[in-house]
């Protein structure tokens, strides 16, 4: 959209804000406020600002507040996890409007009710797809898309129900949550830290310095490719080390050191917590060795970043339990980090999807370059 650049810093600041007066719109954007009173009036005349009431200040006079207008439009987000799909749709300013949770195989759906929620008259103006793979470009090099089999065919199965012409954006989904954690989750205040996940398979979101660090080509973090097993008569296998620490390895471990008296053997990770809680010796010796095994992982992580702070997400990993385990772990293994568990839990990669599009959507309005995210 073609607007000043003072407009385009004032509507910034809007966004940010939710609702301003011009003094808070000058003094956040940094300019006079008869520069502000141009913008907002450059703004509104395209429906990307609005007056929203009065506000009175300290003095007793009344100021006008302004809001974003309904021009300013939405930004979808989507989480295409290993078994849900998440979707979130919200303003420029970050107002909810629209929510969507569905199976991994109806993602399309899933998104089509997301967007058939969002007010008619509020364009769209990014798309953000949270995916659990490393992205690359597509084979015309205009776009982004999922690098391997794992998202690839789900992400395009879902592409289908996105409007034509809407920026689409694809992020890993470990780099979203771990996004999520420094503004909102476990991390805030620390601006240094691994974001390690367990779950169906394993991955770190690496943030130093309050940016997120992706690597030459996208793959930092991809913890699922470390060596393993590494030692002597035996060969490491690709996304070896992943398969033994995902839940489904855990599952059968669980199922391999079950005995006749311990009663049903757990399906589920869940279970197996729980009856871990309840001080089930055997659920209690396996939660232990998995905990000894992302400790190692931890130990690794810390070995080569010193992150200061690891934070432990995903379905298996934001367990409560394994804490201490795999603080131990680490603590006999590498550098002094404080461990603690996810803050967000399963809502983690939506909400940094969600930071992202709004970021997106912001730059799309004013023709902004990508920001510090």
């Amino acid at each position: 959209m073609d607007l000043s650049e003072s407009a385009r810093a004032v509507f910034a600041v809007l966004a940010g804000a939710s609702a301003a007066t011009r003094p808070r719109l000058a003094a956040d954007a940094g300019l006079s406020k008869p520069t502000v009173s141009s913008a907002v009036a450059e703004l509104e005349a395209v429906g990307l600002a609005a007056h929203s009431g009065t506000a009175s200040g300290a003095t007793g006079r009344s100021a006008a507040v302004y809001r974003l207008g309904p021009a300013a439009g939405a930004v979808l987000a989507v989480d295409l996890g290993p078994d849900r799909t998440r979707v979130r749709g919200c303003a420029l300013d970050g107002t909810p409007l629209a929510e969507g949770d569905g199976p991994r195989a109806e993602a399309a759906d899933t998104v089509r009710t997301a967007l058939a929620a969002l007010p008619a008259d509020a364009p769209l103006r990014a798309v953000v797809v949270a995916v659990g793979d490393v992205t690359t470009r597509d084979r015309d090099g205009t776009g982004m898309r999922p690098a391997t089999a794992k998202a690839g065919p789900v992400y395009d199965a879902m592409a289908v129900a996105l409007p034509q012409g809407v920026p689409v954006h694809l992020e890993n989904n470990v780099n979203c949550a771990a996004l999520a954690e420094l503004h909102e989750g476990a991390a805030l205040g620390r601006d240094t830290f691994g974001y390690l996940r367990i779950g169906v398979g394993i991955g770190l979101g690496i943030v130093i310095g309050g940016r997120v660090l992706r690597g030459a080509s996208g793959a930092a973090g991809e913890v699922a490719r470390l060596p393993y097993p590494w030692d002597q008569g035996r060969e490491p296998r690709r996304e070896a080390l992943e398969e033994h620490i995902g839940v489904r390895s855990l599952m059968r471990r669980t199922a391999a050191a079950w005995r006749d008296d311990d009663g049903p053997c757990p399906r589920t990770a869940e279970r197996l917590f729980a009856l871990a809680d309840q001080g089930h010796g055997t659920a209690q010796a396996v939660v232990a060795g998995h905990a000894a095994d992302i400790g190692r992982l931890a130990a690794a992580v810390a070995a080569v970043l010193d992150p200061g702070l690891i934070v432990l997400g995903g379905a298996v990993g934001a367990h409560p339990q394994l804490l201490s385990g795999v603080r131990a772990e680490l603590a006999a293994l590498s550098w002094p980090t404080d461990v603690v568990s996810s803050a967000l839990g399963d809502s983690g990669t939506v909400v940094g999807a969600t930071r992202l599009a709004v970021a997106r959507g912001i730059q799309t309005v004013t023709g902004g370059g990508p920001g510090r995210h």
